[in-house]
Parts: structure tokens; sequence; C-alpha cells
């Protein structure tokens, strides 16, 4: 058994609360074990400068950590740091995968992960959780004839996946994070195919065959994860 007496091949609770904040057009709280996501969707119209004109929209994302996300405070980010940019730009892409950017008018979405507290997983919550509350905005959208009802293209997950001290093991916490000698980050559609994975050999260089099975663990976690979402919309 894990630290918190998970099967290997097993996930922690996730729970998503759809609404959590009144203002924007779609909110999440996503806490997968301990780790805790607040995610925002904004619609603005407008486009950036380099899309003025070609009818069709944008999707881009932030993300931050709380200086008390962690248990040790860490300064508040005035600039993001490289580990927010490329997070927040791996969250651009998993989402603006879900969305048929062409079928949105010129409008732009922006997504807003901040971290309330980190447990390891923060960039996959993230995005699973962002896709909800993605789909709740655009439903406004389709609503207020802002939108096509054909926007919404597919569902989008992620989650981790590593070798922690030999064994194989799905959605790492921040202790098996930590000493993990492989670690895998994977975001896939509800069609089965892959818009990103991230793996690194933290320790010694891994076989294809091991990453063969961390992305099938990986895989049926995210299936768990597709049942989750759609149970809350």
């Amino acid at each position: 058994m894990r630290i918190d007496h998970r099967r290997n091949n097993e996930l922690r609770p996730v729970k998503i609360t759809p609404g959590y904040i009144d203002y924007p057009e779609g909110s999440v709280l996503i806490e997968a074990g301990k780790t805790r996501v607040l995610c925002a969707v904004s619609v603005q119209p407008g486009v950036p400068k380099w899309l003025d004109g070609r009818g069709q929209g944008w999707l881009t994302a932030e993300y931050a950590m709380l200086p008390r996300a962690t248990h040790t405070r860490t300064p508040r980010e005035t600039t993001p740091s490289a580990r927010s940019q490329e997070i927040k730009r791996l969250i651009g892409r998993s989402l603006r995968a879900a969305v048929d950017l062409r079928l949105i008018g010129e409008n732009t979405i922006t997504i807003d992960c901040d971290v309330i507290q980190a447990d390891g997983g923060t960039r996959t919550a993230s995005i699973t959780g962002a896709y909800v509350a993605l789909v709740i905005a655009v439903r406004k959208m389709i609503a207020d004839k802002t939108a096509s009802p054909r926007a919404l293209k597919t569902a989008v997950a992620a989650v981790s996946a590593g070798i922690v001290g030999g064994e194989e093991m799905l959605d790492l916490c921040y202790q098996e994070d930590s000493r993990a000698e492989v670690d895998f980050n994977v975001v896939m559609t509800a069609e089965g195919k892959f818009i990103e994975m991230q793996g690194t050999a933290e320790g010694e260089p891994f076989a294809r065959d091991a990453m063969d099975r961390l992305v099938t663990l990986a895989r049926a976690g995210i299936q768990e994860l597709f049942k989750i979402q759609s149970s809350v919309l």
C-alpha cells in the first residue's frame, strides 16, 4: 500500500465543485487528494491582433500558486516563473483541443488556474478541472448565441503516473513525486487520443516497455476522470 493507502492503480479521491465563485462565466474547485485548484473561465470580446478579421476566437490560460499553497511560504510571483509559464502553456494547449475556435466568434476565453493547496499533480488537476469550467462557460455562450452549438469538440483530462521505489503508480502525491525515478504527465481526449505526454527520468533511464505500462496506467485513470467530469456536468 502507498503513503495514503491507495493501490498502485488507484486515483486519489477527486471532487469537482462547479460554480465555486459567482462572477466568471465558468468556475470550479477541483480537489485531487490534498491538491486543490480554483479554475475560473472568463469570456471577453475581441482576439489577439494576429487573429483580427479571421472570424475565429482564441483560448489562453494562466497558472499560479498561492504563497502558502506549499509547506513553506514561497514569494508571490510578480513575474511568472519558468515553471508557471510552462504549465500555463500546457493548460492552454490542452484546452484548445476541447473547443472549435472557429465556432466561438471573435471572443477570447481565458482560463485562470490558481493553486490553493499543492500536494502533487497541480498541472494535471488544473487541466481536468478547467475542462469542466470551460464547458460551463461555453454552454452559456451557446445559450447567448455567441457560440455555435457545435463549439465543444471533446472532453479533456490529465493525470500523472510514475515509478517510485521500483513500483509503477498512478496519480502521484507530493511525497511520491518528490522521490520518483520516473515521472509522467499525460493529457488525453475522450476519444483516447493524446494531447501531450511529458515523461522524465529523474534517476536511471527507463525502458520502452516501462513507458508503455505507465501510459496504459495513466489512460485508465483518465477514463475514470472522464466519468467524474461527466457526472458533474
